[in-house]
């Protein structure tokens, strides 16, 4: 039996005690495995498959485990109250300048004020929600990313 033989072997083991496990880092060492069953196929020598098998084993191990977990165990982010809103699409009932103004936002009446103090923003226009100050909308004019 060849080394290169073994070496799919050895992967092949830990792979599978992996799905049993779902710990991560056996899979990290059936890539090792590959590796070094690689450099067997290559032809060199069993110091040097050892060597590849060490080296991408701590590289994985290293580098990848740490990444992997982060991913694998983070939530993504739910906002909620008026922090859902900062982001959505309102439409301006009352003009809207640095004073005052109304808008539709979530189906329910805000007040507004213009995000850009210098900026009077008309009836009906589409607006996005910059932020939320107590209970008003900072907006700002949607623009067209496409223009015409």
């Amino acid at each position: 039996m060849q080394s290169w033989h073994l070496w799919l072997i050895i992967a092949a083991v830990l792979g599978t005690a992996e799905l049993m496990t779902a710990t991560l880092d056996l899979l990290l060492l059936a890539v090792a495995a590959l590796a070094a069953a690689g450099v067997a196929g290559l032809g060199l020598g069993l110091g040097l498959q050892l060597l590849a098998f060490a080296v991408t084993a701590a590289a994985m191990l290293t580098l990848v485990r740490p990444v992997a977990r982060r991913h694998l165990t983070s939530y993504p982010r739910l906002q909620s109250g008026v922090a859902a809103l900062v982001g959505r699409e309102a439409v301006v009932l009352s003009p809207v300048n640095r004073e005052a103004g109304r808008v539709r936002l979530n189906g329910e009446e805000w007040s507004a004020r213009s995000y850009d103090p210098d900026l009077v923003i008309p009836e009906g226009t589409t607006v996005d929600v910059f932020a939320i100050e107590g209970a008003t909308a900072l907006v700002h004019p949607r623009e067209d990313p496409w223009p015409n």
